[in-house]
């Protein structure tokens, strides 16, 4: 079992009475990394955001795709395949859910992969890691909206 913590710090700016105060929060990882944070654009008047910060959502489909990644990368060299490049244009949706509740209802993830070497994985071996990298995934194993993997 692994224990992973973040610190999410806010301070009034604006009128937190009136609902007119700023979003923009910084989130701490363990390691000393500092991110700034905001709450979306379609969730705030972005008056009281910051265009350059993360939001929850983008987090979360950043978190799907980077864990994807990763253990995609990890089949790929136990394959003997020689990964150089990976990139994934991740796009998530925000919708109202069975309860009318928003919730992300779908994650595409749209991995590149450029390889080197002698072996190159056929189409099968391609969509073989990606099936094991989707099913390895922490992140994926942990939320119940789906997410599909669709390779460019």
């Amino acid at each position: 079992m692994s224990t992973y913590r973040a610190t999410v710090d806010w301070r009034c700016e604006g009128d937190f009475a009136s609902r007119r105060y700023s979003r923009v929060h910084q989130i701490a990882f363990e390691a000393g990394l500092v991110v700034p944070g905001t709450a979306g654009p379609a969730n705030v008047n972005p008056r009281y955001g910051r265009p350059d910060a993360m939001d929850p959502e983008q987090a979360f489909v950043a978190s799907i795709s980077a864990c994807h990644m990763l253990w995609f990368l990890d089949f790929a060299s136990r394959g003997g395949f020689v990964a150089e490049s990976y990139s994934d244009a991740a796009e998530g949706t925000l919708a109202p859910g069975p309860d009318g509740r928003e919730v992300m209802t779908r994650v595409v993830l749209r991995p590149k992969v450029t390889f080197g070497g002698e072996r190159q994985p056929t189409p099968a071996e391609l969509e073989g890691l990606h099936h094991q990298a989707h099913e390895a995934c922490f992140i994926a194993n942990s939320v119940k909206s789906e997410i599909l993997i669709e390779p460019r």
